[in-house]
């Protein structure tokens, strides 16, 4: 009885493994390659406004955090650094400047979804025509599945 027991914790921790790596590897290995440093180089030398992505953020830690910097043109937003991998990532723009779950999830509601993160180490999402630029001042970039502050980047004093 107790080598039953045994076998079947054993079986359910391999398959908690499992399924921990694979929540982690399969956003890796689904992401799409950055753009090229060029065109981001390009992106962030047209920015109107920039912000810096830091790891030491109160909503960061070492499974969610992201860091380089955000520049943001009258129809695109870029990043260049990285991201720790996750899946469903997303990038807001907000009023104000938010650092943590909490403080997101108080305001995510009047937040404007700009769009998904396809890449880790760099992306470009086009900012629809009409968005107005001077009604936010923070970059948030968030996990839909998890509800995961990931990082974020104030572009401009509120």
């Amino acid at each position: 009885m107790v080598r039953i027991f045994a076998l079947i914790v054993t079986h359910l921790i391999a398959i908690a493994i499992g399924f921990g790596a694979g929540v982690y590897f399969l956003p890796i290995l689904t992401a799409e390659p950055a753009p090229p440093s060029q065109v981001l180089e390009e992106q962030a030398a047209a920015a109107t406004y920039s912000a810096e992505l830091t790891r030491d953020l109160r909503g960061s830690d070492r499974l969610h955090w992201g860091e380089g910097k955000i520049s943001i043109t009258e129809d695109a937003i870029s990043h260049q650094g990285e991201l720790a991998p996750g899946p469903d990532y997303y990038v807001y723009l907000t009023r104000d400047f938010v650092e943590h779950e909490d403080e997101f999830l108080a305001v995510k509601d009047e937040a404007f979804r700009v769009g998904m993160v396809r890449s880790f180490d760099g992306f470009i999402l086009d900012l629809p025509e009409g968005i107005d630029l001077e009604e936010y001042t923070t970059v948030v970039i968030w996990c839909e599945s998890f509800g995961e502050f990931i990082t974020a980047g104030q572009y401009r004093e509120g």
